[in-house]
């Protein structure tokens, strides 16, 4: 039987990981990055490597798109080079960024007239989960479309749900990232606090993490900020990036996301410190260094 034809567009620290399952699994594969010397090991694991996003999409059955933002999103699918230029009709595309609810929808027409099908199917999970196939992918879009890519998202997952029209997937995605960078900042504060008073740190952290506050992602974040080791698993660039899409889309539905906005000042001091391109638990490191001195609804210069 004919397996599909896969393209991957965007090969940073989730992309690489999705190739390779992919590669794995034996799709033929073709892939485009900006920065083409990430895709030299993939052409040695046997993809073909792309020099457009529209000579990887020319010949896809389904094209897989996973970029840091709105702009890389509409760089890497519009103009003479991008890859709806090079879809053929029919084709399944699938934006698995983390974006705005309105650039999908935007994508979603411009799709739509090119004959193709669009899913918006942002993930959860960080470079392991890509690594090892164990994403979640929240869809949105037409289930039709989604059971074509399914073999496709299957093989990089552990679950796939379906969560209704065009948009939804994105809009549950940034209520994820929320949740999850309002408690990575407030874990930062109360980090600083027990080291900061004296407090017995491990200690204190057993009963934190052993108690109601001890989320899986609490216990991940406080073992990477004991530890000082910041080694990217989900860039501070990106939280502060996808804080600020969320913000704007509590104020698109009229739900003032405050708390969102007060995290956000934590993981832009951090990135004017320079660490903009470490993992996301780094943002505790400007309160150990005495700079945290944002003030409630300010955010630094």
């Amino acid at each position: 039987m004919t397996r599909t034809r896969v393209a991957l567009i965007g090969l940073g620290l989730m992309g690489s990981g999705m190739a390779r399952r992919l590669l794995g699994a034996g799709f033929p594969l073709a892939v485009y990055n900006r920065n083409p010397e990430r895709a030299a090991p993939l052409a040695e694991e046997g993809a073909r490597v792309a020099a457009s996003p529209r000579e990887a999409a020319s010949g896809a059955d389904v094209v897989l798109s996973m970029v840091a933002d709105d702009n890389a999103s509409r760089a890497v699918w519009r103009g003479d080079q991008g890859a709806l230029a090079g879809a053929a009709r029919g084709t399944v595309l699938v934006e698995c960024s983390t974006l705005t609810v309105g650039w999908i929808e935007e994508l979603a027409r411009e799709a739509s007239a090119a004959g193709c099908e669009l899913l918006d199917a942002p993930v959860t999970g960080s470079r392991t989960h890509a690594a090892s196939g164990e994403l979640s992918f929240l869809v949105g879009g037409d289930a039709a479309a989604l059971e074509r890519a399914r073999p496709v998202l299957a093989v990089m997952s552990r679950t796939i749900v379906h969560v209704g029209a065009t948009g939804r997937g994105a809009l549950l995605k940034l209520v994820n990232n929320f949740l999850c960078g309002v408690q990575a900042a407030s874990l930062a504060e109360a980090l600083a606090l027990i080291e900061r008073s004296g407090l017995d740190r491990a200690k204190a952290l057993e009963v934190l993490t052993s108690g109601a506050p001890g989320s899986p992602l609490v216990k991940t974040l406080s073992a990477r900020m004991t530890a000082r080791d910041y080694t990217p698993n989900f860039l501070v660039g990106l939280m502060a990036k996808d804080l600020t899409y969320a913000a704007e889309e509590g104020r698109r539905h009229g739900v003032p996301l405050t708390t969102a906005v007060s995290a956000l000042e934590r993981y832009e001091e951090a990135i004017a410190g320079g660490r903009g391109e470490e993992d996301f638990s780094v943002v505790i490191e400007p309160l150990r260094e005495g700079n945290g001195t944002a003030r409630p609804g300010t955010r630094p210069r």
